[in-house]
């Protein structure tokens, strides 16, 4: 039986409120005041599809071992339509930020709004042949739209990641269908920032109307499912209601349609068909028949059936609890600079080249985006960064360092500072020392801070995150971050 064996998701804690931005742009576009209701998730200036990738990867795949962690992993799949880079492999990163295996397979998947459910039904196929025997499916989204524009409201930032497997399967695959036509609904092309859109009718007339439900009856009659057994109906859609239209034109209930989370996160764009699964997942029973379909130059359809395993998967934070940890964000101002659709004045400290040694990014890999230090096989201790020598005083011992992940190890603040004269994004910069429950300490950089909501003895928890941006080469560069634990 080849199903999804685990799941997890991340929503971004800022969440800016659509009446401050409707506002802001009422002299311009009034016609948005209407829309100005509920709030959309926004990415932190250093968050992108990769960092909440990881995010969510990290809720799937909870390492409890420092040193083994989550080396089952044979495979990933990266799906997105704003990937970082064009031309480096963006899974490749978020592998070694979850240190993975070296040896495994890895591919991005991108280009379309589907991309999700084809790395979906990709991963699937490679477990079922047994190209792959535990393979990991995540999916992440940081859409741009032009200023007062409706897509501004509407998009959200997120991610969602699934487990595949054949082993303690809690959502076993039924059947599935797709269809693939040129039928271009939005378009953007390639080094363009934003999407343009068609007429809406005709998207929903002649697009979704007409195309999903032709192909979601083809995948019921290939799984042998009913319509009327479908218990969660799963259709990511920009028009209102018009997910409960479809549902009643494919024999589905209306009480059956899952909720698209438009109010409180927004249209997170190629991830949200996994986004709304994994949150369909952390409600379903045993027994539950999934319906997921999106519609993207074509339609795919999956269906999946919830296990009697999926009680016994331990708790996480999945959707639910993402949605839950949240900050309200009033100042639209903050949300255009974190997105780069205002140039700041930086000031000369800005005025850095940044340029990264490639070559000791890779010999320092392991520790530069895994957090991997070093744990002494003779006295025990651990220490970051890895050494040669053994950093306990009574020891000292020379080249017995074990690689040992820092990455899900608890932490707290020894000490600290609001430096309002480096340059920050969202001054003031927070840094500190923090130390580790089983030895360790370094100098990190505070991320998702609440100004004067902390102190020395606050426990924090890593997080992968945007280090800097070299502009000049057009570069990011990742690194790890404490985030208070208030």
């Amino acid at each position: 039986m080849t199903g999804i064996v685990s799941f997890g998701g991340y929503v971004p804690r800022l969440r800016l409120q659509r009446k401050a931005a409707a506002a802001a742009n009422a002299w311009y576009a009034p016609n948005l005041v209407g829309a100005g209701k509920g709030e959309r998730a926004m990415c932190n200036w250093d968050e992108d599809s990769i960092t909440m990738a990881v995010e969510a990867a990290r809720d799937c795949l909870p390492a409890t071992d420092p040193i083994s962690g989550r080396k089952h992993i044979d495979a990933v799949y990266f799906a997105s339509t704003t990937a970082p880079f064009a031309d480096r492999q963006n899974a490749g990163v978020i592998a070694a930020a979850l240190s993975l295996s070296e040896e495994i397979a890895s591919t991005d998947v991108g280009g379309s709004l589907r991309a999700a459910t084809s790395a979906l039904l990709a991963a699937l196929n490679a477990v079922k042949a047994g190209a792959a025997k535990n393979a990991l499916v995540v999916s992440s989204e940081k859409r741009k739209a032009k200023a007062a524009s409706s897509q501004e409201l509407s998009f959200g930032d997120g991610a969602a990641a699934v487990e595949i497997g054949s082993d303690k399967v809690i959502a076993r695959l039924v059947g599935s269908s797709s269809y693939t036509v040129d039928f271009v609904d939005h378009f953007r092309e390639a080094g363009e920032d934003y999407d343009y859109t068609w007429e809406e009718r005709w998207i929903r007339d002649e697009g979704y109307s007409k195309i999903v439900p032709a192909t979601v009856k083809r995948a019921l009659e290939a799984a042998g499912v009913a319509a009327a057994d479908i218990a969660h109906f799963i259709m990511p859609c920009p028009f209102a209601k018009l997910d409960a239209t479809i549902a009643k034109a494919c024999g589905i209930a209306a009480d059956k349609v899952r909720d698209n989370l438009s109010s409180n996160v927004g249209d997170t764009g190629a991830a949200h068909p996994l986004v709304m699964l994994v949150h369909a997942l952390e409600q379903a029973k045993p027994g539950d028949k999934i319906l997921v379909t999106v519609f993207a130059q074509g339609c795919d359809v999956l269906i999946f059936e919830a296990t009697s395993a999926l009680a016994d998967l331990p708790k996480r934070a999945g959707i639910t609890g993402s949605i839950a940890r949240r900050k309200e964000e009033t100042n639209y101002m903050k949300f255009l600079a974190f997105n780069g659709l205002v140039e700041l004045e930086k000031g000369m400290r800005a005025e850095q080249d940044k340029k990264t040694a490639l070559t000791t990014q890779y010999r320092k890999r392991d520790m530069l985006f895994g957090l991997t230090g070093g744990k002494c096989s003779k006295c025990g201790t651990a220490q970051f960064p890895r050494s040669r020598m053994c950093v306990n005083p009574n020891c000292k011992a020379v080249d017995t360092q074990d690689p040992y992940c820092f990455a899900e190890l608890p932490a707290k603040i020894l000490s600290w500072s609001a430096d309002f004269l480096t340059y920050s994004m969202d001054p003031p910069n927070h840094y500190g020392m923090i130390t580790f429950a089983e030895g360790g300490r370094f100098l990190s950089d505070f991320t998702d801070v609440d100004r004067g909501s902390f102190d020395s003895g606050t426990e924090v928890k890593m997080v992968f995150r945007i280090k800097d941006v070299d502009d000049k080469r057009g570069y990011v560069r990742y690194f790890w971050k404490a985030v208070p634990q208030v």
